[in-house]
């Protein structure tokens, strides 16, 4: 039987349950908004594992210019200025805002925020609730908060598939849910808060969820995409090994928060010594991209390279911590008496959907927040735990440039046609080209890279995205296919776009590092932003 396109009308449509779709939907109330997520439950996203915390300058030996100077220190010559100071003055403000949620923050004996020190911060001015279990405690607030908000309505289960524009105005948005079928929503009011692309790699410390949906749907509509090259790769995944010594393929890795390196945790080699006295001033406290760079170099001499915690531990500090030594002991390992192997895994993507300060796209009726977005904030390298702090703040923002704004009402379209796809009987050919995707992105477009490296992973993808259309044979398809092959269309997209970006910005820069290009050139300092066509026509001209 033929599936048929189902139309329902909405207000306001917000995509993602991180972080920034949450605070984003919560901060449209009373306003109807339609949430939309993939998985079963809210609780998805990558701000659910988040370790870190909030930065935010609240120390009476802070400022917001020493936290705008971090920020911009680490952004590595792309971080907006203005952009950085407005975030950075709004710190206060926005844990407040959380406060009022119900959301608990870490306190010391006497009362006051508990701050914590992360790597490139000149002082402590991190926030946490929970010790180390931030985003867990941060989600069950905000997730609380929704349910109890009936202005709200979540729509799980539902993958978004694709925009509607017309004449460079959203008129709707397409998604698949296994129960409701193919349902093209009709609203002129569309919010992409979808999260990031760390599954584009092999080893990442993303959930699964993180597919780059969010930004290849904007891509394939004409959205103007910026900094695409910069993925931040953090350096201290744990490095599980399963049962027959084989390192831990293809799966999330789970994060050692940089907080335990700023409470005294050191990263030593096979022999036990330190590795980054010699690479950096800061030693552990270096940026992540440096010392991500510096473990990986270390592990293709053949060394491990590990996490030790026994400093911390030392100092009665286990307890600040909980998720760490959970993660630890359930992975076997025991800190108190060994050190933890660690890799480098994809975290954070820097780029993404170009947003102004509201968060408005270059398409009349698209907003975007959270990591899916690129705001002017981290330019080349995110400072750590800014990333929950631009979240919070620019989902609010959106929110408000939403309701201040004269509502628009979507034309009448015809209903989109329903895809093609391929049938059940393609799911292991799905899998593999999946599998090849993060394989080719992991050895070619990593933490270091090269012009013919480059060039080597682009064909290989293009070749990748014929295999996947040619499987594209049938109209219907069962609920978890849909979406399965939706991500694996969606990935190849994305990691295609990022070696595109990666091949034409000829020099190093924060997390983007060429081997062939080894050092920032001012002629670079500069953002790369463009759509889909002009990335591709660009790339063909120099080719």
């Amino acid at each position: 039987m033929i599936p048929k396109m189902q139309k329902r009308d909405d207000a306001v449509i917000v995509v993602g349950s991180g972080m920034a779709g949450l605070v984003c939907a919560l901060s449209l109330a009373p306003r109807p908004v339609t949430l939309i997520t993939k998985t079963p439950e809210l609780a998805g996203g990558s701000s659910l594992w988040a370790q870190g915390g909030i930065a935010a300058a609240i120390g009476p030996k802070d400022s917001p210019k020493m936290h705008a100077a971090d920020t911009l220190s680490a952004g590595a010559g792309l971080s907006d200025p203005e952009c950085v100071r407005q975030l950075t003055e709004e710190s206060v403000e926005a844990l407040h805002w959380l406060t009022k949620q119900g959301v608990a923050f870490d306190r010391t004996i006497n009362g006051t925020l508990a701050l914590a020190q992360e790597a490139a911060h000149c002082t402590p001015r991190v926030v946490h609730a929970g010790g180390d279990a931030t985003g867990l405690v941060l989600m069950g607030s905000l997730i609380k908060r929704v349910a109890d908000t009936p202005s709200i309505t979540v729509l799980s289960n539902t993958f978004a598939h694709d925009l509607v524009v017309h004449d460079g105005h959203v008129q709707g948005l397409v998604t698949y849910n296994p129960t409701n079928g193919w349902v093209t929503h009709q609203t002129a009011c569309v919010v992409l808060a979808t999260g990031g692309i760390g599954t584009i790699w092999w080893h990442t410390t993303n959930p699964i969820e993180a597919t780059g949906d969010g930004l290849a749907i904007a891509a394939r509509a004409g959205a103007a995409l910026s900094d695409l090259e910069f993925v931040q790769f953090h350096p201290t995944a744990l490095a599980i090994k399963k049962s027959n010594g084989d390192s831990t393929s293809g799966a999330s890795l789970p994060l050692l928060t940089e907080a335990l390196r700023g409470a005294g945790a050191r990263l030593i080699d096979d022999a036990g010594d330190r590795i980054m006295l010699d690479e950096h001033p800061l030693g552990e406290m270096a940026p992540r991209d440096v010392i991500a760079r510096a473990i990986h170099k270390q592990t293709h001499k053949g060394q491990s390279v590990y996490l030790d915690l026994r400093p911390v531990l030392a100092g009665g500090l286990g307890p600040s911590f909980p998720q760490a030594m959970e993660i630890a002991q359930k992975a076997g390992f025991n800190p108190h008496i060994e050190p933890l192997p660690v890799t480098p895994a994809a975290h954070y993507h820097m780029g993404g959907i170009q947003t102004d300060s509201r968060g408005r796209t270059s398409i009349d009726g698209l907003w975007a927040g959270g990591e899916v977005a690129t705001t002017g904030i981290h330019g080349a390298n995110r400072l750590a735990s800014n990333s929950l702090l631009e979240a919070l703040a620019y989902a609010r923002r959106v929110a408000t440039d939403i309701r201040t704004a004269p509502a628009q009402e979507p034309q009448k379209m015809p209903l989109p046609t329903i895809p093609d796809m391929p049938t059940q009987s393609d799911v292991a050919q799905l899998r593999a080209i999946e599998d090849a995707t993060r394989r080719l992105m992991s050895e070619h477009v990593g933490i270091l890279r090269t012009g013919p490296a480059l060039d080597t992973a682009h064909d290989q993808l293009i070749a990748l995205e014929t295999q996947l259309t040619d499987l594209n044979t049938h109209t219907s398809a069962s609920g978890g296919l849909v979406r399965t092959w939706g991500e694996t269309r969606n990935r190849l997209l994305i990691a295609r776009l990022i070696t595109l970006a990666a091949s034409l910005r000829e020099e190093s820069r924060g997390a983007h590092h060429r081997d062939d290009f080894p050092t920032p050139l001012l002629n670079w300092q500069r953002h790369q932003t463009m759509t889909v066509e002009a990335l591709q026509n660009t790339h063909q001209k120099i080719a």
